[in-house]
């Protein structure tokens, strides 16, 4: 008992010394405290400017895990203001929140709640129709659901009426995978150590039910996450806890072997991302606490492992403006932001106690 008080008085000073110095890291904190904690989060890519106001409306695709009350797919609105409103002067020392809102109130509101089947471990909406969404259950089922065809209060009853049922897992699971250059090809990784693709524009055969196209079963664990390639239509990732990554190619005749398979990392692999400027480099995280940065071209060579995190890492994500930087996150509460460029470096030794020069 005591060691758990000392370390929520550490994770408790560790924050508030974060939260202090907001001003001097970020042009924007907002911070919004949420009825029921999300597992997933994911931007919308619409922007609507409204006509003389002083802030842009963007859109967040959110889930709940509820303590055995209803759960909901959720779409919020997000009042962002305009870059020329930010003004470190205007921190709130109460709140811990600067930027230029003044008087702006509610910044984050729910837009939209569907019923959903128990908590939504992942919500992805599909690039070439963003209004489709499609979510994973503890069930072993992918549920598809088109928000424009759901009220934007739930029924009372709490019956989840997706537009589609997305079959062929026998486990439920966190990966999903929306396919940004063949419209509608879904991906899926589960605990029952497969990955599924569905064609979802190919329609239902009865009942809203759409089996599985094809059925991956390389692994001999649970696959923890799967990702499309960016620009190879054909072409995909998949990370478990067999602590392999694997590469995929839905042109081969072959469902259960890989193109590829790499020993990725000394535990199990959470995560991986594709970089969508340079199209044979990816980054994986894992449970060994490193991030690690692949070239397809030659997957037995690791390039690079980062190095930094505490804990297990759960996310990995290229940003979508800059070739060399990619984020992270993990179980020790930090996002690390590294940039490619800078690794190998000259550091003062001071510099080196903070971390290596490729994190920033």
């Amino acid at each position: 008992v005591l060691e758990d008080t000392v370390e929520e008085r550490v994770i408790s000073e560790e924050y508030k010394i974060w939260k202090k110095n907001t001003p001097f890291l970020y042009d924007l904190v907002m911070t919004h405290a949420l009825e029921w904690p999300s597992l997933t989060v994911q931007w919308l890519p619409d922007v609507t400017r409204p006509e003389g106001k002083d802030y842009a409306l963007h859109w967040l695709v959110l889930g709940t895990h509820t303590s055995d009350e209803q759960n909901h797919l959720v779409v919020a609105r997000v009042q962002i203001p305009n870059d020329d409103q930010f003004d470190a002067s205007q921190y709130d020392s109460e709140k811990g929140e600067f930027g230029g809102f003044g008087s702006v109130s509610g910044k984050i509101e729910t837009e939209i709640k569907i019923n959903h089947e128990g908590e939504v471990n992942r919500a992805r909406y599909m690039p070439q129709n963003p209004c489709i969404i499609a979510t994973k259950t503890p069930s072993a089922d992918v549920l598809v659901f088109d928000y424009t065809k759901h009220p934007s209060k739930p029924d009372p009853s709490g019956e989840c009426n997706p537009d589609l049922r997305l079959r062929g897992h026998q486990k439920e699971g966190y990966g999903l995978s929306w396919n940004s250059n063949l419209s509608g090809h879904l991906l899926s990784a589960s605990d029952d150590h497969t990955v599924c693709l569905w064609d979802v524009s190919a329609g239902p055969k009865e009942g809203r039910i759409v089996d599985a196209k094809a059925i991956f079963t390389g692994h001999s664990a649970v696959v923890e996450d799967v990702a499309w390639h960016l620009l190879h239509e054909s072409l995909f990732g998949s990370v478990a806890d067999d602590q392999k990554l694997m590469i995929w190619d839905t042109r081969s005749n072959t469902t259960s072997k890989p193109s590829h398979s790499v020993d990725a990392h000394t535990a199990e692999v959470n995560c991986l991302s594709f970089n969508p400027y340079s199209e044979f480099i990816l980054a994986t995280g894992s449970a060994d606490k490193t991030v690690a940065l692949w070239d397809l071209r030659n997957l037995k060579l690791k390039l690079h492992s980062f190095e930094s995190h505490k804990d297990e890492i759960f996310q990995v994500h290229w940003s979508p403006h800059n070739e060399t930087i990619l984020a992270s996150s993990g179980t020790d509460r930090r996002l690390n932001v590294w940039d490619l460029s800078k690794i190998g470096e000259e550091q003062s030794a001071e510099d080196a106690e903070d971390g290596p020069p490729e994190l920033l």
